[in-house]
């Protein structure tokens, strides 16, 4: 792991990270099948463009290669009502690693850049959203210290539970979270 490099996107790696998105998500393609809402969302996961202004484009690169992505998103200090994880929470979302370089660790590392920038910025609280599908992530998750937050879940149609985890940062981010 040690030639594994997590630095912030540039323009010229946003192909690359679309490209990977589009190829560690690949592997839920079978599981939906032509389901409307995953095909309307499978289409937005390579759109790496379309979130640059909403939070921070992560990379990991082996040997001049990019092999994985996640999207960061620091705490703000206000949302739209109803939108959102709460108030000064930090996220992340769409953490893909190419099939090619999985078993490296590379989820993992970046997993804790996020929790690194997370504990930088001041945040409480670190939030994500994952599936049943998503095991693997699900299991790393939990592994460094994620508990599950239902009150966050949703479902994109009845049969199907996002769920909601969150990684409690400090002492303040303990209170009022249904524990």
């Amino acid at each position: 792991m040690s030639d594994i490099v997590i630095r912030e996107a540039t323009d010229a790696d946003l192909q690359a990270t679309s490209d990977v998105l589009d190829a560690a998500w690949s592997q839920f393609d079978e599981l939906a099948g032509d389901e409307p809402s995953f095909l309307t969302y499978r289409a937005s996961v390579p759109d790496v463009w379309s979130r640059l202004d909403e939070g921070m484009l992560l990379v990991a690169e082996r040997q001049g290669e990019i092999i994985g992505t996640v999207h960061y998103y620091p705490p703000r200090a206000e949302l739209p009502a109803g939108e959102g994880w709460p108030i000064g929470w930090a996220s992340f979302r769409l953490l893909g690693v190419h099939p090619e370089a999985r078993g490296l660790g590379v989820g993992r590392l970046l997993a804790e850049e996020c929790v690194r920038r997370a504990r930088a910025d001041g945040a409480p609280v670190l939030g994500l959203h994952t599936s049943e599908w998503m095991w693997v992530a699900r299991d790393m998750y939990e592994r460094m210290g994620f508990a599950r937050h239902p009150e966050m879940d949703f479902r994109p149609r009845p049969d199907f539970v996002v769920t909601a985890y969150r990684l409690v940062l400090d002492a303040d981010g303990a209170d009022g979270l249904g524990e």
